[in-house]
């Protein structure tokens, strides 16, 4: 028990290590505030939200506000950035509105969708346990960091470099993967409130091309964002591009597709039509 403790404490410990880095490495060539690189603050609020929302999340044993913690953290963190750096452009300007609306949307889905659910059963085995709780929540801190990095970067960059092509690229990039997200979300929402539909598996609408048509969405819109903060990265301020990668390593590696993918061949697997359909529709790059 101690040593899994000792475990959990070094986890926690690692985790700040990381984000402290990053802080430091996305600060190169931005603007400051209170004295101290915005990026860097930027990123400390990151993880001082999702700990202060730890704190009665843990005494209520409760996850509900989880997700929407994220999302308002995102919210959060690109408003507080753009507000605080006087020197910011319209390619800032045009990042923070993408983040924003990507957040509002988000954060509102998945608020709804576990309000109808009541729980969430990823967390029922870690709400009892205050370390592995709270690395959760660190985790979480991460997420928005990498994930919103190179909007991040240049929301806070101290140079300005007007819209040219790379942002008119990366915005009809963005735009594409979000519309396929959200219309995504919406069919399989529909599919689901059907009774009819009761037991079944979508395969209609974008479901018909992809088997996690929203999860490509969602990693088309952040390289669109990536795309778009292009001509203000430099130096050390390169490591932005972890954004769209550590995006796409983490829905079809970690926690989207294999936990969808497994959960679903549980479900459905050795069904005909199911397999038929697993043998037909690509898991995620959509077919034409």
């Amino acid at each position: 028990m101690q040593k899994r403790t000792i475990q959990k404490f070094l986890t926690f410990i690692i985790l700040v290590i990381i984000g402290s880095l990053f802080a430091l490495a996305g600060s190169q060539g931005g603007a400051s505030a209170f004295g101290m690189p915005l990026f860097a603050l930027a990123v400390g609020l990151a993880f001082l939200i999702q700990w202060l929302v730890f704190i009665p999340s843990f005494a209520l044993q409760t996850e509900k506000v989880f997700d929407l913690t994220g999302s308002l953290t995102y919210i959060t963190v690109s408003s507080l950035a753009f507000l605080f750096n006087p020197g910011h452009d319209a390619r800032a300007g045009l990042l923070y509105a993408l983040v924003l609306i990507w957040a509002v949307r988000l954060g509102t889905f998945l608020f709804r969708r576990i309000q109808k659910a009541g729980k969430d059963d990823r967390f029922d085995e870690i709400k009892p346990d205050f370390l592995r709780f709270l690395n959760v929540w660190t985790i979480q801190a991460l997420w928005v960091t990498f994930t919103m990095a190179a909007a991040l970067v240049a929301i806070t960059s101290a140079s300005q470099v007007g819209l040219d092509l790379f942002a008119a690229i990366g915005f009809l990039v963005w735009l594409t993967g979000f519309v396929i997200e959200v219309v995504a979300d919406a069919q399989k929402s529909a599919f689901n409130a059907d009774p009819n539909n009761r037991g079944r598996f979508i395969s209609s609408g974008l479901w018909a091309r992809s088997r996690h048509p929203n999860y490509f969405g969602e990693i088309t819109l952040w390289v669109g964002v990536a795309v778009i903060a292009l001509p203000v990265l430099h130096g050390w301020g390169w490591v932005a591009l972890i954004s769209p990668v550590f995006v796409t390593l983490l829905l079809t590696r970690v926690s989207g597709v294999p936990l969808l993918e497994a959960k679903a061949d549980k479900k459905w697997g050795g069904q005909p039509d199911y397999e038929e359909y697993k043998r037909k529709t690509p898991v995620l790059i959509p077919r034409l």
